[in-house]
Formats: C-alpha cells, structure tokens, sequence
C-alpha cells in the first residue's frame, strides 16, 4: 500500500512536468484569478473576490494554485479548523474545464495533505450536496487512494440552516493514515 502512495506522488511530479502544470502554495496576488476560476466551474458557489484574496493571503499554507501557461486552472481553498488541529477542511474545489480529466482535484488534495503545514492533520472534511456527483466521486478516489474511511452525515440542513435557499450540505469525513501520507512526501 506505501509503494502506491509513492508512486502515486512520482507519477503526479511526472505530469505537472509533461502536462505544463505547476502546483504552488497561492499569494495575494492571485486572488482576483481565483475569483474568476470559481466563477466559471459551476456549480460552485461564488464569493466575494475580497474573500478569495483573504483565503490566497491568510490561508496560503492549506490552500493550492494550479498554473499552466500563467493561467489558474486549478483551487483547493482551505484550513485547519482551530477546534480540531488534525482536522483539514475543504472550502472548495475548482478545476477550470481544460484540466479536466488529468486527475488534477485528486493531486491536489494528495499535494496538501503532504505538506509540512499539515503534518498533524489526521483528517480532512469537506461538505457536499447530494447532487454534485464530481465532488462526490472525487473524495471517494481520494479516500480510497489514501487508504482512509469516509463517512457522511447532513451538516448545513437547507431549512434549519441555509434558510431553504440551498440544498443540504452533507459533512463528509476522510480518516488519513499518516503511514500513507508519509509515503506521498
């Protein structure tokens, strides 16, 4: 299962270099391209572009930027919760349409979680709607990738929480065996 992971993590290095694609922690700077990528992977939400400049600036270490050609196609946007230190939460995943289908949303999050910033993250949550199918088969490759668990409960209920203008958010949970992710560095 380890020799998986690491040649999961070469194989990745490998396709950033033939593909064009580079993975970086993200700068203040690129938060009105963030903005923009969000903006054109629906469904996702939009928010404010102050807010993608916050997460690029305050949030760099558990977030990512995908480049290829000087243009953003990819954004996992972040944190570590402060109640719980081993928990990494995903906000949001974009993948802009012309890096579709290199199993870029995987390499990402394969990509955070080994990083020295996340080296007491045991888990990662993310919250899903039950419609989104792409980030619903994306967590589950990750999960199974990782060799973790994955469970899920409704979190954000659309009445008690989102004033019924939107569907229930589902909290989904990834167990994260360190031994895997040490493997991925």
């Amino acid at each position: 299962m380890t020799h998986h992971s690491l040649t999961l993590h070469n194989r990745t290095e490998t396709d950033q270099t033939r593909t064009g694609l580079h993975m970086r922690k993200p700068t203040k700077e690129d938060g009105a391209a963030v903005w923009q990528l969000v903006a054109d992977c629906p469904p996702l939400d939009r928010n404010s572009m102050y807010m993608n400049v916050v997460q690029c600036d305050h949030f760099a270490d558990t977030c990512i930027l995908v480049e290829r050609d000087g243009q953003v196609v990819g954004w996992i946007s972040g944190h570590i919760r402060p109640e719980a230190p081993d928990t990494l939460f995903i906000w949001q995943v974009a993948v802009h349409e012309s890096a579709r289908g290199l199993g870029l949303g995987k390499r990402m999050l394969s990509a955070l979680v080994a990083r020295p910033e996340c080296a007491g993250v045991r888990q990662m949550e993310t919250t899903i709607t039950r419609s989104n199918k792409a980030s619903w088969a994306l967590f589950q490759s990750f999960a199974q990738a990782m060799g973790g668990d994955l469970s899920d409960a409704p979190h954000y209920e659309r009445d008690a929480h989102l004033g019924g203008k939107h569907a229930t958010e589902y909290l989904v949970s990834i167990s994260l065996p360190r031994k895997r992710l040490r493997a991925a560095a």
